[in-house]
């Protein structure tokens, strides 16, 4: 994990963005509270099923994200460790499987930032443990899926 302590790096980066047209309180409440979390988080093809989920500082969130793949049901085991919660500014978790050596395991930090007409800007950006892993990742589709993720959040705030 040492590596996720060292300087932000770009080449290890990805940054999403998207603009919500909900004040920044509800779309932070909607990252705080495990019920919302299960209903609009992760790719459109996949269910997440919770099994812990403590969101405080400290906390995890321990979920699978599950779908059919020809033919078969295959679950992703997940663990989010927060790290930093500013109310209605900034959310950090580690983001990885259950697996407390996980090489993969990868830092998210979430900002949300208000506009003047209400709407809220929301940055999501992760540093992965090195530039080859970040390729990876891009590879089997983590940016559509992250963009996906943020998709499923406006859909349930608009609902």
């Amino acid at each position: 994990m040492a590596s996720l302590l060292e300087t932000w790096s770009l080449d290890r980066e990805i940054v999403l963005v998207k603009l919500f047209n909900h004040p920044r309180d509800k779309v932070f409440a909607a990252w705080t509270s495990p019920k919302a979390l299960a209903e609009w988080f992760g790719p459109t093809a996949l269910r997440i099923e919770t099994h812990e989920a403590d969101i405080r500082v400290g906390g995890v969130w321990r979920f699978d994200m599950v779908g059919l793949f020809e033919g078969k049901e295959q679950r992703f085991q997940n663990l989010m460790r927060f790290l930093e919660i500013v109310p209605n500014e900034r959310i950090v978790m580690d983001h990885g499987t259950p697996d407390p050596n996980d090489p993969d395991r990868f830092r998210t930090t979430v900002t949300f930032d208000e506009q003047a007409d209400g709407k809220t800007v929301l940055t999501m950006r992760q540093l992965h443990p090195s530039r080859e892993r970040r390729l990876v990742v891009i590879g089997f589709g983590a940016v559509e899926y992250g963009l996906q993720t943020l998709d499923g959040l406006a859909a349930w705030l608009d609902g």
